[in-house]
C-alpha cells in the first residue's frame, strides 16, 4: 500500500470564498467582502466602499454558513478524513479591536467543528486566509501596521482556548508568500490604504512588502510558541503557495534565473518558518531593492521559537523562467511564466504537470525534513450540466489521478507526507477572479457569475471517484 495507514484524505475550501453571510450575526467587512466580481479577461476590483448595483461575490458566496450541515454530510459521504477550511477573522472581531470576541461568530464555528466531528472528520483551520479585517487595512495599511501583530495574538487566543478540544491541526498564513507577489498585495498582506481600482494594478513597494512580511513572520511565530507552551497536542504548520520553476535551457543564465525564483517565492518564506531564522540570500536581494526591515528588540528570539510542525502547500501547475525576453509567456497561478512545450494547459493558461508534484514534494522534503501536506492541489474548468442533471468532469478526474499517482511515487520516495486535500472540493468563488465559472469542486452548485442561482448542490462523476479513491487509501485510481 503506497499510502500510510491514517493518510489524511479531505478536501480544502476558505470561509471568504464559500461562507456568505457577509454581514450576519455581527459579522465585519473583510478585505475579500470589499472586492468585486472578474473574469480571466476582466480583472476584478477592490473598492474603499461597498458602491450600489455591483456584485460582490462573497457577500453570498455559496452560502456554506447556512448549507454547512449538507455539505459537511456530503464530505463524510466521499470518506473525507481531514476538511481544510479558515475562521472568519471578521466574525470573531468586526473591526480586530473590540475588547471582547462577536460570541455569534464564535458560535458558528463551534457548529461547523461539531459537524465534522460528528462524521469523523479532523478540522485542519488556517487562521487567517485572505480575510484580514478592512477596518485594519483603514487604520494601519493591513499587515505594514506593526500593531497588526498584538492584534492577532488577541485573536488567535480566543480562538485557540474556544477550540482547543475540537480542532488539533492549525496553519497560521494561507500563502504567506503571496505577499511578494502582485495580488497578494491585497490578498496576503493587505497593504492597500485608501486604494481603490484593479487587483492586478496596485502598487506596493519591496519596503512596504517585506516589512508587512515580517510582522506576519513575528505574528505567526508569537502564536505557534504560545501554542506550544499552552495546547501541547496542537500541532502548527505554514502554507505556501509553491510556485515550481524550471530553468527553459540548461544555459548557465537560465538555472541561476531559476534559482533565485525558487529562493524568493518559494524558499523565503518557509526557511523562516521551519528554520526560525531568515535566509542567507535574503540580505543581497534586500540590498538590491533598497529594503531595509525595521524590527524591534526580541523580533528575531521570537522567530527562533516559534517554528512549525509540519509543512503544507499548494500545487497547481509549474512554470519555466528564462533570461530571454522573446520566448512565449503563459498565465498561471499567481506568477507568470514561459511556456513549457511539454505540457498541456487547463482552460484558464495554467500548465499541468503532475511530475512537477513529485518533483516539488522531494525538493521540499530534502530541505526540511519534517511532515508534509499537499492543502491545494486541483483544475478550474467550465463544467456543463447535462440534460438529465449529470456532471461528466473526466478532465477533473485525470488531474487529479495523475497528482495523486505521483504523490504515491513521492512516497515511495520516502517523502513524510501525511495529508492531501484538493482545492474547492466544492464549487466556490474563485480568490484571484472572482468567479464561479471556474470551478474545481466534486459537487457542484447551482451559482452563477451574475449571482444567479438557487444555491443546490449536486454530485459531479468526480465525487463517486474521489469516494472510491479515499476508501482504498490511494490503490485505486481507474
Amino acid at each position: 500500500m503506497t499510502f500510510p495507514e491514517g493518510f489524511l484524505w479531505g478536501g480544502a475550501v476558505a470561509a471568504n470564498q464559500l461562507e456568505g453571510a457577509w454581514d450576519v450575526d455581527g459579522k465585519g467587512p473583510s478585505v475579500s467582502d470589499m472586492c468585486t466580481n472578474g473574469t480571466h479577461t476582466s480583472p476584478k476590483r477592490i473598492t474603499t466602499t461597498i458602491e450600489p448595483d455591483t456584485l460582490y461575490p462573497s457577500h453570498e458566496a455559496i452560502d456554506f454558513y447556512h448549507h454547512y450541515e449538507e455539505d459537511i454530510a456530503l464530505f463524510a459521504e466521499m470518506g473525507f478524513k481531514a476538511f481544510r477550511t479558515s475562521i472568519n477573522w471578521t466574525r470573531i472581531f468586526p473591526t480586530g479591536e473590540e475588547a471582547e470576541p462577536n460570541e455569534k461568530g464564535l458560535e458558528f464555528y463551534d457548529r461547523v467543528f461539531d459537524c465534522c466531528k460528528k462524521y469523523g472528520i479532523e478540522p485542519l483551520v488556517t487562521i487567517s486566509h485572505y480575510e484580514m479585517p478592512y477596518a485594519l487595512v483603514e487604520k494601519y495599511n493591513g499587515w505594514a501596521g506593526r500593531e497588526c501583530i498584538e492584534l492577532f495574538e488577541k485573536y488567535c487566543k480566543v480562538i485557540f482556548e474556544r477550540y482547543k478540544d475540537k480542532v488539533k491541526y492549525w496553519l497560521t498564513f494561507n500563502e504567506i508568500n503571496c505577499g511578494l507577489m502582485n495580488i497578494g498585495a491585497i490578498t496576503a498582506i493587505s497593504t492597500v490604504q485608501g486604494y481603490s481600482g484593479s487587483v492586478l494594478d496596485c502598487e506596493v513597494s519591496d519596503q512596504v512588502r517585506f516589512q508587512a512580511l515580517h510582522h506576519q513572520f513575528v505574528a505567526s511565530a508569537r502564536v505557534i510558541r504560545y501554542a506550544h507552551q499552552n495546547y501541547p497536542e496542537f500541532l502548527m504548520g505554514n502554507m505556501i503557495a509553491f510556485i515550481t520553476t524550471y530553468p527553459y535551457t540548461c544555459n548557465p543564465d537560465d538555472m541561476i534565473e531559476a534559482q533565485k525564483k525558487m529562493q524568493m517565492n518559494n524558499w523565503f518564506c518557509s526557511d523562516v518558518h521551519v528554520r526560525g531564522e531568515y535566509p542567507y540570500y535574503a540580505q543581497r536581494y534586500w540590498d538590491e531593492h533598497g529594503v531595509k526591515i525595521q524590527m524591534e528588540p526580541g523580533d528575531l528570539e521570537d522567530l527562533a521559537e516559534g517554528t512549525i510542525d509540519f509543512y503544507t502547500f499548494s500545487y497547481y501547475m509549474s512554470n519555466c523562467t528564462s533570461t530571454d525576453p522573446k520566448l512565449q509567456g503563459t498565465s498561471g497561478n499567481l506568477v507568470d511564466g514561459v511556456k513549457n512545450p511539454y505540457l498541456p494547459a487547463s482552460d484558464w493558461g495554467w500548465q499541468i504537470d503532475p511530475k512537477g508534484l513529485r518533483w516539488t514534494l522531494n525538493e521540499i522534503y530534502s530541505r526540511y525534513q519534517i511532515p508534509m501536506m499537499v492543502v491545494e492541489n486541483g483544475l478550474g474548468a467550465k463544467d456543463v450540466v447535462e440534460a438529465d442533471g449529470s456532471i461528466h468532469d473526466s478532465y477533473r478526474i485525470d488531474y487529479l489521478r495523475q497528482h495523486i499517482h505521483e504523490m504515491g511515487e513521492a512516497i515511495k520516495d520516502g517523502v513524510d507526507l501525511i495529508g492531501y486535500m484538493p482545492w474547492g472540493c466544492i464549487d466556490l468563488v474563485s480568490a484571484s477572479t472572482g468567479e464561479m465559472a471556474k470551478r474545481y469542486g466534486f459537487i457542484y452548485v447551482n451559482k452563477f457569475d451574475d449571482g444567479t442561482g438557487d444555491l443546490s448542490r449536486q454530485k459531479k462523476d468526480s465525487f463517486e471517484w474521489y469516494k472510491k479513491v479515499i476508501a482504498t487509501n490511494g490503490e485505486d485510481l481507474d
